[in-house]
């Protein structure tokens, strides 16, 4: 067995599938602008379109796609400028069932760059700072004299990824309905060897973010749930989305399905506690990722100062990160793109914003049973849709 198709990031830690060798092809210097369309039309290679011009080539992306990675469904969207989102779907959810654009899916990383939104709300109100310190609430931890909440955020603290332990990844594959509490994933985390003193490295693990969770919580007195509808989900009206404290998808359902145990089996309904902090492990839609992405990449729900404050690159000194391609506050950057991917039990999905030409982009997908467990082919989707709408700032 392996881990590869758990959720972990997709970025030049793997460059067969971001295109590493495109990183730094927009060096320092004006950032590129979409040209100006009349209403009606939006920029695509180059050039200005129609919506319905814009939907007929993506599909065809899609539809090569679908064979090329073995892919069971596409669900996709883009938005430009605060205009509605625009969706598709190709495929099937199960056999005999059509994929449709409103399916709702587990959206993973996502989540992570909502755990980051309030994390800067509450800096914005003053109840916290980012770099207090963890031992402020949780002094039994190690090193947390020294790991600030800006650490476990932008992969920094040097904690270990329970993700990744053998033993978690031997109970997990034989139970995956099992239910884990935060505090059995934090133990698993905090019992291994820390990667390096804190912010003296990057290192992704899942562990910071639950940590991070129950911070959030004690620091404000509320759940973490609550903060994010409050601070993100109301005031972007994403009524498809939502927290879950079961494996619960609300209808309608993009069906997963996944081999990693060794046989191809449904897994829709595998138990995601493990993956994040409580009240961040949420499902949504493509029209709700899209409205998240444009307003995360703005930084409409957070002030000017916690937004620059967020897209800083101040992991770029740290392997394998780079000036123009680095992990920031919960999201990663790659010249210019703010995006998130998450990959996990069978779904893989991609969500991205071009603050330059105010474009969002969103994919999702599953995989049929040939399908390699390596990579997020949502991700490699989602660069060919950007590589036509955004054809002068290479994802």
């Amino acid at each position: 067995m392996t881990s590869s198709n758990l959720w972990r990031p997709v970025a030049c830690v793997l460059p067969a599938l971001l295109g590493c060798a495109m990183v730094g092809a927009l060096a320092a210097g004006a950032a590129p602008v979409a040209p100006q369309c009349p209403a009606g039309q939006i920029a695509a290679a180059g050039q200005c379109v129609t919506v319905e011009e814009a939907q007929a080539r993506i599909e065809e992306i899609a539809r090569k796609a679908m064979p090329k990675f073995k892919l069971k469904a596409v669900l996709a969207g883009f938005a430009v400028d605060g205009a509605a989102p625009t969706t598709m779907a190709w495929g099937d959810s199960m056999t005999g069932v059509p994929a449709t654009p409103d399916m709702h899916f587990r959206n993973g990383a996502v989540a992570i760059a909502y755990i980051a939104t309030v994390l800067l709300q509450l800096h914005d109100k003053g109840v916290i700072e980012v770099d207090d310190r963890l031992a402020k609430w949780f002094p039994d931890y190690p090193k947390a004299d020294r790991v600030t909440l800006k650490m476990l955020i932008n992969g920094t603290s040097g904690y270990a990824d329970y993700v990744t332990d053998d033993e978690f990844l031997k109970q997990f594959y034989a139970d995956p309905f099992r239910h884990w509490t935060p505090d059995e994933l934090i133990a698993i985390g905090l019992d291994r060897p820390m990667i390096c003193d804190p912010g003296t490295c990057w290192s992704y693990a899942h562990t910071n973010f639950v940590i991070l969770g129950k911070v959030l919580e004690k620091a404000s007195g509320r759940q973490l749930a609550e903060l994010i509808r409050e601070g993100i989900l109301d005031p972007l009206t994403l009524k498809d989305t939502r927290s879950e404290e079961t494996a619960i998808i609300q209808e309608p359902v993009l069906h997963a399905f996944d081999a990693e145990r060794g046989k191809y089996e449904e897994s829709t309904y595998w138990n995601p506690s493990w993956t994040l902090a409580q009240g961040a492990i949420m499902t949504s839609n493509i029209s709700d990722i899209l409205k998240s992405a444009s307003a995360i990449g703005e930084g409409t729900l957070v002030s000017p100062e916690s937004h620059a404050l967020q897209l800083a690159p101040e992991t770029a000194k740290f392997k394998p990160w780079s000036d123009t391609t680095y992990y920031a506050l919960g999201i990663f950057l790659i010249n210019g793109w703010i995006f998130q991917n998450p990959s996990f039990a069978g779904y893989a999905a991609t969500m991205a914003y071009l603050p330059s030409h105010k474009l969002a982009l969103a994919v999702s997908v599953t995989m049929e049973e040939e399908a390699s467990l390596e990579g997020n082919f949502s991700t490699d989707v989602l660069k060919d849709i950007a590589a036509y709408l955004a054809p002068d700032a290479p994802f």
